[in-house]
């Protein structure tokens, strides 16, 4: 069974709204998971939205202080009383909150990105996913995608992340444990593992 058909057969904990939280530390595949789970969604004919926790972070320092209270303000609440979020843009090459972005009621929403598995989210998410990859590989894909001059942001993210996730044990609560490539580690909901995520 996958991620998303086991999210549609959850009743819903935020409001009308299933949400799917997937973690992990950065260049992990979090992103990538977050899309083959809002793409599996939507083939099972449900409304799906993604939201990516890099556009609310306040920068290279954002994992903690401001975001939660400000996704639960702009998003969460929201859908959770069944009406639209909608949430400021963080734009990482100004440094600075840019545009407003509105989010639907979905059926299912995926919030991928460190730290959208905390605690905090433990009462409302009805699925909580852990995606690993080694440290080496996690550093490459980032600067690749970064570029080189990030290399010191990234191995100050790399200790800021661990020590959240050592702080709310982000990987032992988790529900599905997934490798870098979509392969499962673990699932707390089935005996055995199921090889690669999919409908």
């Amino acid at each position: 069974m996958s991620i998303a058909s086991r999210a549609l057969a959850a009743s819903p904990r935020l409001g009308p709204v299933r949400l799917v939280v997937i973690d992990g530390p950065a260049g992990s595949g979090k992103t990538t998971t977050a899309d083959v789970v809002a793409r599996d969604a939507a083939a099972l004919g449900a409304t799906a939205e993604v939201v990516h926790l890099d556009d609310l972070y306040a920068g290279w320092s954002g994992l903690e202080g401001s975001l939660w209270p400000r996704l639960s303000a702009q998003v969460l609440e929201p859908l959770r009383r069944g009406r639209p979020g909608r949430y400021q843009r963080y734009d990482w090459p100004t440094g600075a909150f840019a545009e407003w972005v509105d989010v639907q009621v979905p059926e299912v929403l995926v919030l991928e990105g460190c730290g959208s598995a905390r605690r905090a989210a433990d009462a409302i998410a009805v699925l909580r996913v852990w995606v690993e990859a080694p440290a080496d590989l996690r550093l490459e894909r980032g600067l690749a995608r970064d570029g080189a001059d990030a290399r010191e942001h990234w191995l100050t993210w790399m200790t800021d992340e661990a020590a959240h996730f050592a702080r709310e044990r982000t990987r032992e609560r988790a529900d599905v444990r997934l490798d870098a490539f979509g392969g499962v580690v673990s699932d707390s909901g089935s005996p055995a593992p199921y090889g690669k995520m999919g409908v």
